[in-house]
């Protein structure tokens, strides 16, 4: 089955293979730019970048909702099982957490990680391969060089990469990343919801990458 994607606006997706969904950072109540209501989304599995309110968002009420595992670095899947998550899949940089599917694995991100004043742990990206095709979701982070090797060995049809400057990469530092990815396609995320975020991504301009913009609520069928 083609990948359908969906973006839920700031840094939130669905990715599905018409079988299976997974939802990444679905971050609705309190997002401005957001078209869904967490009462709208319908997935299988959940998965997160890292332990900040505007990526964790309405992940225990659409778990709960669905009876979605969440797939998360160790101590932000410990905090939402104590939050009534009934099933959690905890895992590091560097692992991998098969599905039925395909699989979440984790990358290194340059960011931080807290939710409600307590240490999340590290945060991270994610590499998910699903419907035969793998995304890289850089989360939150800054440029790294090591960035190259994400691209060397997973070789992404879609990067998903923050341009939002302040908090993590700008535009032109993020068309760099997705440089050093070398994916088909690159999706601007984590600019414009908030005034403190660029709204302006003119300079995120890769070379030899197409960069699909995508607006909240948009879905995208990916050409075979």
């Amino acid at each position: 089955m083609p990948l359908t994607v969906t973006f839920l606006g700031h840094s939130g997706f669905l990715f599905s293979d018409g079988r299976k969904t997974l939802a990444v950072d679905p971050f609705l109540t309190g997002n401005p730019l957001a078209k869904h209501k967490p009462a709208d989304i319908r997935c299988d599995y959940i998965a997160l970048t890292h332990g900040h309110d505007d990526h964790v968002g309405d992940t225990v009420a659409i778990a709960k909702a669905n009876k979605a595992p969440v797939i998360a670095v160790n101590e932000l899947a410990i905090h939402l099982g104590e939050k009534g998550v009934e099933k959690t899949e905890p895992g590091n940089p560097g692992g991998r957490i098969m599905t039925d599917f395909g699989y979440v694995a984790f990358t290194p991100a340059f960011h931080s990680s807290s939710y409600e004043g307590r240490y999340m742990g590290q945060p991270a990206g994610l590499v998910i391969e699903i419907a035969g095709v793998k995304i890289y979701h850089a989360g939150d982070t800054g440029l790294f060089s090591d960035m190259k090797l994400i691209g060397e060995y997973a070789h992404p049809l879609i990067a998903c990469l923050p341009v939002g400057d302040r908090f993590t990469m700008g535009p032109a530092l993020a068309a760099r990343a997705a440089e050093f990815v070398k994916p088909r396609y690159a999706i601007p995320v984590h600019y414009k919801t908030f005034p403190l975020l660029t709204d302006d991504i003119s300079e995120f301009k890769p070379e030899g990458v197409e960069v699909k913009v995508m607006e909240p609520g948009e879905q995208w069928r990916v050409p075979e």
